[in-house]
């Protein structure tokens, strides 16, 4: 018996997945376990595997091609059944869900863009392998080059005529003409959103409209801990970070201000027994926030270690769903790339992100005293929802006290 399957669901906020690469071609022999495709996610690109063996009989969804969560991509059977068959016994709801392209066209009575989605051309293609086009239509596609499948089809039954062709013509080269200015040109390059960029647009924009930030700010005196990691990296080869060392100091300050680990839920405020520490890192798509779990429990060896490993599999896109979720604080560093202060947007439903700026050489005043220093600038954002001013500024007070004096943060 064939066995339909289906995009799934690889993270909890997946609602659409983009097949970037198929492992295997229609005629290929799949075990349970083979890797079938890679497909990208709103979290990151995974390697999605068979349950099945078998034949691949059917792709429905092309690499590069979007579909929503439950849409058919594939088939898989014994390699003699009839696939025109198979689908047609399908609900064509679930059948016809691949977004193939989207075009956009104004709506002179709203005075909006909409957007109208070409699907039907392309799965047409797809399954059949011909499109409706009349001939004066083919040969003007074949002449400029066009693909007749992501052309929106005007006539009969969504038939595909000449005028179609042109207009689609027009349309992309609109996008490559620039305007003339003496010897320069004017251009420009549109790029689609990834899935990744498209969940960060959104998550953010809802935290910043819905949750009011407000931001403290501290100076930590770093020479005791810069003088602490020199001397604990010369005596193992697991060499520590400043990030480690902030996120360790973070963890066990949270577990004395509990009321800033905590999440607000509407109609009630969660506070988290547990602290799992989210560690931004930037990668080609944009950014994404693996979890360093119980980290007041952890050593700062197993911290570095963990969190080098995840830094890792971010950047290979190798992170699974147990690696980013259930996040209850947020550490971002920019102090690698020399940047002194910022301010980081509240990872939703978390309550605070602290924003982490690079280490200065500035002169500093001790004893009465200009003696050369170093300083380093945190930024803390807060929901003012569930943690007030007063809370916020003693957390801080606690987290200074334990990176200014790190000893401490393993006693």
């Amino acid at each position: 018996m064939a066995q339909v399957v289906k995009m799934p669901k690889l993270s909890d906020t997946m609602t659409e997945g983009v097949i970037v690469k198929w492992n295997k071609k229609v005629g290929d022999k799949v075990k349970s376990g083979d890797i079938l495709a890679e497909i990208e996610t709103d979290k990151a690109t995974m390697e999605f595997e068979s349950f099945y063996d078998g034949v691949l009989l059917h792709i429905g969804i092309q690499e590069k091609q979007t579909a929503p969560v439950d849409a058919v991509i594939a088939i898989i059977g014994k390699g003699d059944e009839d696939v025109n068959v198979i689908l047609s016994s399908l609900d064509n709801a679930v059948v016809s869900t691949p977004v193939v392209k989207e075009e956009k066209s104004a709506d002179v009575s709203a005075g909006n863009t909409v957007t109208q989605v070409t699907a039907t051309n392309a799965f047409q293609a797809m399954h059949t392998g011909r499109l409706k086009a009349s001939p004066l239509a083919k040969k003007l596609a074949k002449e400029n080059g066009i693909d007749l499948s992501l052309v929106q089809g005007t006539g009969e039954n969504g038939r595909i005529i000449k005028r179609d062709v042109e207009n689609h013509r027009s349309s992309a080269a609109n996008v490559s003409i620039g305007t003339s200015i003496g010897e320069y040109k004017e251009s420009y390059r549109d790029e689609e959103l990834t899935q990744m960029r498209k969940t960060i647009a959104r998550r953010l924009t809802e935290s910043k409209n819905t949750a009011p930030h407000y931001y403290l700010t501290i100076d930590i005196d770093m020479d005791n801990a810069i003088a602490f990691r020199n001397m604990a990296n010369q005596t193992q080869e697991m060499k520590l970070s400043f990030n480690d060392i902030i996120i360790k100091a973070v963890s066990i300050s949270l577990r004395k201000h509990p009321k800033v680990n905590a999440s607000w839920l509407a109609d009630k405020i969660r506070y988290y027994d547990h602290i799992h520490i989210g560690v931004a890192v930037a990668i080609e798509d944009g950014l994404i926030v693996p979890v360093i779990r119980f980290a007041d429990k952890k050593s700062l060896l197993q911290i570095a270690i963990e969190s080098k490993e995840l830094s890792k599999k971010a950047k290979e896109k190798k992170l699974q769903p147990k690696d980013w979720e259930g996040n209850t604080f947020t550490v971002s560093n920019l102090g690698m790339f020399g940047i002194a202060q910022f301010t980081s947007i509240i990872n939703s439903p978390e309550s605070c992100i602290l924003s982490v700026g690079t280490i200065r050489a500035v002169p500093l005043v001790k004893n009465n005293q200009i003696v050369p220093g170093n300083l380093m600038t945190l930024t803390l954002a807060c929901d003012h929802r569930t943690v007030d001013g007063v809370t916020g500024s003693a957390f801080l007070q606690t987290l200074k006290n334990y990176i200014e004096n790190p000893i401490s943060i393993l006693l």
